[in-house]
C-alpha cells in the first residue's frame, strides 16, 4: 500500500501564473501517474482496519463546536462513538451524491468542448476519479454498519437541475463544484491534522486518498472559472451573483450540519444546534474563512458587490 505524504499542498497554493492549457495537461498526467483504486489501495480487510461500533477513534473532532454543548458533554463515551460513526456515514453518503452531480455535470459538458481542447481529457479523468471516490465512500459506509439516506426531496430536485448546467451554464456548475468541494476538503484536512492515534486508520486512509485527488479537482474548477468568467454576458453575471451564495449555503448545510434524521435519532436539542451552528458561533467564522477564496473569486469578476453582502451574510457565509 503506497504512502501519501501529509500535510498536502492546498490547491490555493498552486501556481496561478501557469498557462491554463499547460495546467490541464499536467493535471491529466497526474491523474494517470498518481491515481488510486479503492479496492487495491485501501486495506479493507486488514485486522487493524476493522471497525468496532464503540471505537472512540470514531468520535467527532474534540475541537468541533458541537462538543462544547451540554448535550454532547452528557453523552456516554460509547454513545459519542456511535454518534460520530453515524455522522461520518451521513457525510459520506451526501458526498456520494455530490460526486454523482459533479460527474453528471462533467459528462454534460464534455461533448460540447472544442475538439483538441485539454478540458475534455481532464474532465474525463475527473469523472473516473469521482466514480472511484463514490465506491470508496460507499464501502466505508458498509464497514461502518450504518444506513444513511441519500439526498431526497427538494435537494434532490435541485441536484438534477445543477447536473444539467454542464451543458447549459457550465460556469454556474463549476461554482457549485467549488461550493461542495471546499467543505469536503476542509473536513478531510481537519481530520488528517489530528494525531494518528485519535483517528481510525481506515478512515484516515480513505481521507488521504480523497484529499490527494480532490486538490486537482478544486484547481480545475478554479482555473476553469478564471478562464471562462470573462466571457459571460451581463445577464449571466446577474444570475451568477445571486445564485452562487444560495448554492454554497445549501452545500454548507448539507455537508457540515447533522440532518433531520440524525438529529431525531440522537435527540440533539435545538439549543445545542443553535449554539454550534447559529449566528455568532465559531462554526460561522470557520465557514466564512473556508468560503473566502470563492468570495474573492466572485469579487474579482464583479459577482460580489455591496448589495450582495447581506445575501451572503443571511446564508451564513459572511461574518
Amino acid at each position: 500500500m503506497s504512502a501519501i505524504a501529509i500535510p498536502l499542498p492546498h490547491p490555493s497554493s498552486l501556481d496561478r501564473s501557469e498557462p491554463y492549457p499547460r495546467l490541464l495537461a499536467r493535471l491529466s498526467e497526474m491523474s494517470v501517474r498518481k491515481c488510486h483504486d479503492p479496492y487495491l489501495d485501501v486495506g479493507w480487510d486488514a485486522p487493524e482496519n476493522r471497525i468496532e461500533p464503540d471505537d472512540p477513534r470514531l468520535c467527532i473532532d474534540p475541537e468541533h463546536a458541537l462538543t462544547r454543548s451540554d448535550w454532547y458533554r452528557a453523552l456516554p463515551e460509547a454513545e459519542r462513538s456511535r454518534f460520530g460513526r453515524a455522522w461520518l456515514a451521513q457525510t459520506a453518503k451526501y458526498a456520494i451524491n455530490f460526486e454523482a452531480v459533479l460527474g453528471r455535470g462533467l459528462l454534460e459538458l464534455a461533448p460540447h468542448v472544442p475538439n483538441g481542447s485539454p478540458e475534455y481529457r481532464y474532465a474525463m479523468h475527473e469523472v473516473v476519479e469521482e466514480a472511484r471516490h463514490s465506491q470508496m465512500f460507499q464501502e466505508l459506509i458498509n464497514r461502518l454498519g450504518e444506513d444513511p439516506r441519500p439526498v431526497i426531496g427538494f435537494d434532490a430536485f435541485m441536484d438534477d437541475r445543477i447536473a444539467h448546467l454542464g451543458r447549459t451554464f457550465p460556469e454556474l456548475l463549476f461554482f457549485a463544484v467549488l461550493g461542495g468541494e471546499i467543505f469536503i476538503d476542509h473536513q478531510n484536512r481537519e481530520l488528517l491534522r489530528r494525531s494518528r492515534q485519535s483517528v481510525h486508520p481506515l478512515v484516515r486512509r480513505v481521507m488521504q486518498i480523497h484529499v490527494t485527488e480532490e486538490a486537482r479537482h478544486v484547481c480545475f474548477a478554479e482555473r476553469y472559472l478564471q478562464a471562462h468568467l470573462p466571457r459571460c454576458t451581463r445577464w449571466q453575471r446577474v444570475k451568477l451573483a445571486w445564485a452562487i451564495p444560495l448554492i454554497i449555503g445549501e452545500s454548507k448545510r448539507i455537508m457540515l450540519e447533522p440532518d433531520a434524521r440524525l438529529i431525531a435519532r440522537f435527540g440533539i436539542p435545538r439549543s445545542a444546534l443553535r449554539g454550534a451552528f447559529g449566528p455568532g458561533s465559531e462554526h460561522r467564522a470557520t465557514v466564512a474563512a473556508v468560503v473566502e477564496p470563492v468570495r474573492a473569486l466572485c469579487e474579482q469578476h464583479g459577482l460580489f458587490r455591496r448589495q450582495h453582502a447581506a445575501w451572503w451574510r443571511a446564508l451564513g457565509l459572511l461574518q
